[in-house]
């Protein structure tokens, strides 16, 4: 099943959330509408949501609440995304202005703090303390994230495990609270509950992995933001902390220094050094074991398109170009 045909599979549904997303962002405070409506209208792929409601269905849900969910999910999403683009500096996102290159970091950060407690008002409604403590404990992991990743800023001595420790909280712990508590609502059992938990984190890890392979060779236009943005923040992703261990010492001491003061203008040094070491590959194989392992994960839900198009979101995760 294409991403396509997931997608039409799930039009119905995502039609639901897109109509309470932007319901939920009235406010009588022109500057919030402005900036969520325009992250919110950049679209993107809209992948933790389509997440939620597709895992509901195919572990049986038949109510609405998983409408809400989404929505809470893909809220949080965006408010770590305004707060992301201003430690970043960032300036480009799905091909748009970020928020913060048109109003400024400040009402960036305070539109992205009402997001998150819109998100919370959303969580009230459906009246689940299991669902507010999983989604409170989710975005305190994701905030430590945030914080462990700024600590490995131009940082060298990053290695591959303090790499996959921030990205799992800051990207695989969303993707695995919106597939837990998708079958949650449905009223799947324990075991159940923490398959589909370990189905969203390797899959959040295998996307995160395939986005930080992209970012050194995808294209700019394509994937809506400018390539090479880790490497001018300074930030040693896999493909760079694989590279890095099997240099020759003066190209380890080059790549080191590149990191150091995040020189953009190198990578095509660092690109040669990434192909040298065959880092790409390295990076793809343990995306893909990621994959594949939420795939084997789906093994608790019964055989069904909605269980289908969970299996393919996997595949699609480590097969896409944006």
């Amino acid at each position: 099943m294409s991403i396509e045909s997931i997608q039409t599979l799930a039009r119905d549904e995502m039609a639901a959330v897109d109509i309470l997303i932007r319901a939920e962002l009235r406010s009588d405070v022109l500057l919030i509408k402005q900036i969520s409506e325009h992250i919110i209208a950049a679209g993107g792929k809209r992948l933790r949501p389509m997440l939620t409601v597709v895992a509901a269905r195919a572990a049986g849900y038949t109510g609405q609440d998983h409408t809400a969910l989404a929505a809470i999910i893909e809220f949080i999403h965006t408010a770590t995304l305004l707060h992301d683009d201003v430690v970043d500096e960032s300036d480009l996102r799905r091909g748009r202005k970020t928020a913060n290159a048109l109003w400024g970091n400040a009402p960036s950060v305070l539109v992205g703090d009402f997001l998150y407690s819109r998100a919370f008002q959303l969580m009230v409604g459906l009246d689940s303390m299991a669902i507010q403590k999983r989604l409170a404990n989710t975005t305190n992991r994701i905030a430590e994230g945030e914080v462990l990743q700024l600590l490995h800023v131009h940082n060298p001595d990053t290695d591959e495990a303090a790499y996959l420790d921030v990205i799992e909280r800051k990207t695989a712990e969303l993707f695995s609270a919106a597939t837990g508590l998708a079958v949650h609502l449905a009223g799947a059992d324990a075991s159940a509950c923490a398959a589909m938990d370990a189905y969203g984190l390797h899959l959040g890890m295998a996307f995160q992995i395939a986005d930080d392979v992209l970012d050194y060779i995808g294209d700019a236009e394509t994937l809506g933001k400018n390539l090479g943005d880790d490497l001018a923040e300074g930030k040693a992703t896999l493909p760079l902390i694989h590279a890095l261990g099997l240099a020759e010492d003066y190209v380890r001491a080059r790549l080191r220094l590149i990191i150091a003061t995040g020189d953009a203008t190198a990578m095509p040094e660092v690109l040669s050094a990434i192909t040298r070491s065959e880092s790409l590959r390295y990076c793809t194989d343990k995306a893909c074991f990621h994959a594949e392992s939420a795939k084997t994960a789906l093994q608790v839900l019964p055989a069904s398109p909605w269980k289908q198009a969970l299996a393919d979101l996997a595949n699609y995760s480590v097969a896409r170009n944006h």
